[in-house]
């Protein structure tokens, strides 16, 4: 269950998990009730048949890398190794939802800005979604700003969530037993019921772009204004990674992205790696977007924000992914702007 639901004072405990710290944080604001949002945005995404996807990613990610593999298959259970979903499948009424966003993190964060799963399955109009993907953690939960890896499973109450956070000035993962989080989320939702997918298979990058940022520019170049989103897991089978874990909140304004980059901190991580992606998509419909994001945890103990893999040679990943409907906008900031995106 939902670790604050039932909370009215003013201590609030963490979540009782053996790899969580178990302290009592004191509540900050209050979190915003969805009566406060901004009004939600839905954007219909383009559909194209998944045979047709393969086609134009298996031409178009060539150029990206040495070896590439695109078909349509019926989904594994995401539930077993190596996934490690809290749902069985990415299949039935496949939507993203882009919740907050960067502006409620920098230059000075809201902290107010607290959601939970239940509302955001609510908004997008399919109550008990299984989510994934890629987000920040409540900081009232956890005591400090923090990478969230959503995977949970409103239908079931399965909660498979992870996060990173920095400790003793390194990088640690680990679990996370709640639905709400906090600032921003970038979100693929489903009934989770297993059914056809895309499976994308590559190895040894000869391009300057990752595996997620290749695939959202084929479909871009391929479909031009008519957005096609997806989102799914990626198994990145072999290499090391370059992720980034927040640290706690700055104490200073950040203004830029170069301030952004001097406060997070980066590192590198070893396969196999686990990556969540909440969203890729092809084109921005003027929704205000967050195009691309995807969070990684592992059984190793690293996790983060993915940027791109370091060892272009001998990387390889396995990635499944399904094709949104529609784009929910969330409680988008009302003023915007696209430092922190990357």
């Amino acid at each position: 269950h939902d670790y604050l639901d039932t909370v009215t004072s003013e201590e609030v405990p963490i979540a009782q998990d053996p790899l969580v710290d178990t302290k009592t944080i004191s509540a900050m604001e209050k979190p915003n009730q969805r009566e406060t949002w901004t009004t939600t945005q839905v954007g219909d995404m383009h559909q194209p048949p998944m045979s047709e996807l393969c086609a134009v990613l298996q031409s178009g990610l060539a150029a990206h890398f040495s070896s590439v593999s695109a078909e349509v298959v019926d989904s594994p259970d995401f539930r077993e190794a190596p996934f490690h979903l809290a749902a069985e499948g990415l299949g039935g009424s496949p939507r993203l939802a882009d919740v907050g966003g960067p502006p409620y993190l920098v230059p000075t964060v809201q902290r107010h800005k607290v959601y939970n799963m239940q509302d955001i399955a609510k908004e997008i109009e399919l109550p008990t979604a299984a989510f994934i993907g890629a987000g920040a953690g409540s900081s009232r939960l956890t005591g400090l700003n923090c990478e969230l890896m959503p995977n949970t499973n409103l239908a079931t109450a399965e909660i498979c969530t992870h996060f990173a956070k920095m400790k003793d000035g390194k990088p640690v993962l680990e679990r996370y037993m709640s639905n709400e989080f906090g600032l921003l989320g970038n979100l693929y939702a489903s009934e989770g019921k297993p059914g056809k997918v895309l499976k994308v298979h590559v190895s040894a990058r000869t391009g300057d772009t990752n595996f997620i940022t290749a695939i959202r520019k084929v479909l871009g170049e391929h479909y031009g204004e008519k957005p096609v989103a997806l989102g799914g897991v990626t198994i990145m089978n072999k290499g090391s990674a370059k992720l980034h874990v927040m640290p706690d909140f700055s104490g200073t304004p950040l203004t830029t992205d170069e301030e952004v980059n001097n406060w997070l901190h980066f590192y590198h991580a070893e396969a196999p790696l686990i990556c969540l992606t909440g969203s890729c998509v092809s084109h921005d419909p003027g929704l205000d977007l967050r195009v691309e994001h995807t969070h990684v945890f592992s059984e190793h103990g690293q996790g983060g924000h993915y940027h791109y893999d370091v060892t272009p040679t001998d990387v390889e990943y396995t990635g499944y992914f399904g094709v949104a409907e529609k784009v929910f906008r969330i409680d988008a900031p009302k003023v915007t702007h696209q430092v922190g995106r990357d």
